[in-house]
């Protein structure tokens, strides 16, 4: 994995487990449920980033291992699944 793609995913793990935290004060504090489901949504987005970050990172790995393939076929083709494994999730 690259070191801006690593940093990035880092980046945004931290910024999860803070929300995490977060989301548990504001339980012990017995803040508003609606509330609580928007930080909780927050995490969500932000573990679903860091994840299609690695899919992509993977990919592109796994891509490249194509050898004798037409580079701009094989990136459309990595467009495609991360496309629809991002609608399926």
């Amino acid at each position: 994995m690259d070191k801006t793609t690593q940093q990035e995913v880092v980046r945004r793990l931290r910024s999860a487990e803070g929300h995490i935290r977060g989301i548990m004060r504001m339980i012990e504090e017995e803040r508003p449920c609606m509330a609580v489901i928007q930080q909780i949504q927050a995490v969500q987005g932000s573990l679903k980033r860091a994840q299609m970050l690695l899919i992509r990172c993977h990919l592109d790995v796994c891509l490249c291992d194509l050898d004798g393939q037409d580079m701009e076929r094989t990136l459309s083709l990595r467009e495609e699944l991360v496309a629809l494994f991002d609608r399926k999730n």
